[in-house]
């Protein structure tokens, strides 16, 4: 037995597709599947799997799933779903220049702006309101905080003041003067599993350039260093709107590639990105 699976990637983020119905037949444990073909060197490789079915409601055209490569699922992924969205175009199974998808953060919406080539599509994605209060990140504070700016957090001895917000995900950013005299790394690993955070965070570290660019580095909850992570550009972008260091509109530069990030008016995030076909395979089922 056999699943098929299309690779995307959004910046070197990549994700296997995969469609719903294939998988419910030859899988029998998600979690346990999205660690075995995820791995680097034993399985197929990526960031995340992205399984994709037809929605059960008229609030949407199809529903995905993003599970990241330790095996725990992802209410949101920019990138993800960005891919996923690209495998529908790509396969023909949708047309429209809008697509809406119904993940566990509710219905996105993604308009198709361009086509490069084969396989390579641009969109504008709409990812939703950020969450800047301490419940909605979560994150546990002594009181409830309406705004989670320049938070003193302690880890392994160290202090680190930290802009908390969720965008779809957790997310923990950190703004520093450069990334090479930083163990980012290090500090990432630990700030993902602070007691602070229940669910986990994913955690950025953010270099300002001007108000309309910054750059960041990324440490993806469940997954570990990223060359992009379209919600955590997303949330560094926030968060450096929320501090008064850029406009309402920035560049986002990752090791990937560079992004767009809006914050609209109407508190809509919108993230401009690519995402493009790699290979197609099939994962071989045992038994």
């Amino acid at each position: 037995m056999s699943l098929r699976f299309t690779k995307f990637h959004g910046y070197g983020n990549d994700y296997l597709v995969l469609e719903a119905g294939a998988v419910a037949a030859e899988v029998l444990n998600l979690n346990v599947f999205a660690r075995e073909i995820c791995n680097r060197h034993y399985g197929a490789g990526a960031d995340g799997i992205a399984i994709v079915s037809r929605a059960e409601t008229d609030e949407a055209d199809f529903q995905v799933r993003i599970f990241n490569p330790d095996g725990s699922e992802a209410a949101l992924s920019g990138n993800g779903t960005r891919c996923a969205a690209s495998y529908l175009y790509y396969r023909q199974l949708w047309t429209s220049g809008k697509l809406r998808l119904i993940t566990k953060s509710g219905v996105k919406r993604y308009f198709l702006r361009d086509q490069i080539g084969v396989g390579n599509y641009l969109f504008d994605s709409e990812l939703g309101q950020p969450g800047l209060d301490s419940s909605s990140i979560p994150m546990l504070t002594e009181e409830p905080l309406p705004q989670v700016n320049d938070y003193r957090l302690s880890e392994e001895g160290e202090t680190f003041n930290v802009t908390a917000l969720a965008m779809g995900n957790p997310n923990c950013a950190i703004f520093v003067e450069d990334f090479d005299s930083l163990a980012w790394r290090r500090i990432g690993k630990a700030i993902e599993n602070h007691q602070q955070f229940p669910e986990r965070t994913n955690v950025e570290f953010i270099r300002v350039l001007d108000r309309e660019r910054i750059e960041i580095r990324i440490w993806e909850r469940g997954v570990g260093e990223t060359s992009a992570s379209g919600t955590c550009s997303c949330a560094a972008a926030i968060a450096s709107m929320i501090n008064g260091l850029t406009e309402r509109e920035v560049e986002v530069r990752t090791p990937g590639g560079t992004v767009n990030v809006r914050w609209q008016e109407d508190g809509e995030v919108v993230l401009t990105g690519i995402a493009e076909v790699v290979y197609q395979g099939e994962w071989l089922v045992n038994g």
